[in-house]
């Protein structure tokens, strides 16, 4: 299978090239003997094969695409058109530059346009694209043009807080920092008290930013 990209989403699809399971955990003993340890000691042994459980785990993102989870809709609203919102949606990422956590809470709304989609496929969104290398500011925009994209709702919001591990644990090492973005499309864009009553629905994070 050829490695693929759609324009919209960035739905990158396994490829024969792909490293082999052998190649990957050769990395990882590379690695840890780079670090100074022994590979082959007892402790560890198994680290390589884990390490690479945990990359399954880490980056399952890769290959899905959010309309998989955004196209079925529904329609029987009683003419719903106030805005949804799911507030508090906990995610793990990982930070491209450094391979190192972003741990943070997504905030997502948009304005209905004769149809609502699952909550729950809301946050599995967030999900798809946290679970691939990412930076938050791209990792905003994607969600927000996803669901912009798919439902065609009046208006998208997401706002996302979280905590990057290559500030807080290398670097300078500043505990206690959150980085918060943006993106609004539609009516959260254009029209202020609906952004408004947005972030205050979900805590106003970036008056607390500031």
């Amino acid at each position: 299978m050829s490695n693929t990209k759609t324009k919209k989403f960035d739905v990158i699809e396994s490829s024969s090239s792909k490293p082999s399971r052998e190649q990957a955990e050769d990395a990882v003993r590379t690695l840890l003997a780079w670090a100074g340890d022994d590979p082959t000691r007892e402790g560890l042994l198994d680290t390589p094969a884990r390490v690479a459980r945990a990359y399954e785990e880490y980056f399952k993102g890769y290959g899905n695409d959010p309309e998989e989870y955004l196209e079925r809709t529904f329609e029987e609203i009683e003419g719903y058109d106030e805005m949804v919102v799911l507030k508090g949606i906990r995610f793990e990422s990982h930070c491209e530059h450094h391979l190192a956590p972003i741990i943070g809470l997504a905030h997502v709304g948009y304005l209905p346009n004769r149809r609502v989609v699952g909550i729950s496929k809301l946050a599995r969104t967030v999900e798809l694209f946290a679970k691939r290398l990412q930076i938050q500011e791209k990792m905003t925009a994607q969600i927000a043009t996803a669901i912009n994209n798919i439902l065609q709702p009046r208006g998208v919001a997401v706002v996302i807080e979280a905590e990057h591990h290559c500030m807080t644990t290398r670097g300078v090492h500043k505990h206690g920092v959150s980085m918060v973005t943006s993106s609004m499309h539609g009516g959260f864009r254009d029209m202020p008290a609906t952004r408004k009553e947005f972030l205050s629905m979900i805590g106003n994070p970036t008056s607390r930013a500031s």
